[in-house]
C-alpha cells in the first residue's frame, strides 16, 4: 500500500530529525514550510471535508478519519523529535553557563583573598594612612 510507504519514509525523517543538527537556516524553512502545509490541508478538510476521504482512497486508506489519524501520529512524533532536541540543546547551553558561572565565581574568591593576603602583608586596612598599621576590630579590648 501507499500508505504504508509514505509513513516509513515520514518515519524514517523524524529519525532523522533526532540525529542531524538543526540550526542552520534551511531547518527552519523547512520548517516554517510544513506548518503552512499543514496549515492549508486544515482549512482544505474544513472547507470540503469529502476532499480527506477522496485523498484517503487514493492512498489506500479506507477512510477520510485513519488518514487524519496517521498525520496525528505523524504529527506528534514529530513534536516529540523537536522537543527532544530542543531539550537537550538547552541542557547543554545550562552545562556550559553553569561551569562558567562557577569558573568567574572561583577567579573572584581568589581575586578576593589575594587582595586580603595583600593588605594583611603590608598591614593596612582600606582606607588607612600609610604608617598607621592595623586597627583593631570593634570587639578588641582597648587599654
Amino acid at each position: 500500500m501507499l500508505i504504508q510507504a509514505l509513513l516509513l519514509v515520514a518515519f524514517a525523517v523524524i529519525g532523522t530529525l533526532l540525529v542531524r543538527d538543526a540550526t542552520d537556516v534551511r531547518h527552519q524553512a523547512v520548517r516554517r514550510i510544513l506548518i503552512v502545509l499543514f496549515g492549508l490541508f486544515a482549512a482544505v478538510s474544513v472547507l470540503v471535508p469529502g476532499s480527506v476521504s477522496w485523498v484517503a482512497e487514493r492512498l489506500g486508506v479506507g477512510r477520510g478519519t485513519d488518514l487524519v489519524l496517521y498525520g496525528t501520529v505523524v504529527a506528534f512524533l514529530g513534536f516529540v523529535a523537536a522537543s527532544y532536541r530542543r531539550m537537550r540543546a538547552l541542557e547543554s547551553r545550562l552545562v556550559e553557563l553553569t561551569r562558567r558561572l562557577a569558573l568567574d565565581e572561583a577567579r573572584e574568591d581568589e581575586l578576593e583573598v589575594a587582595l586580603r593576603r595583600s593588605r594583611e602583608g603590608a598591614g593596612d586596612e582600606p582606607g588607612a594612612r600609610p604608617g598607621e598599621g592595623a586597627r583593631p576590630g570593634p570587639g578588641a579590648e582597648r587599654r
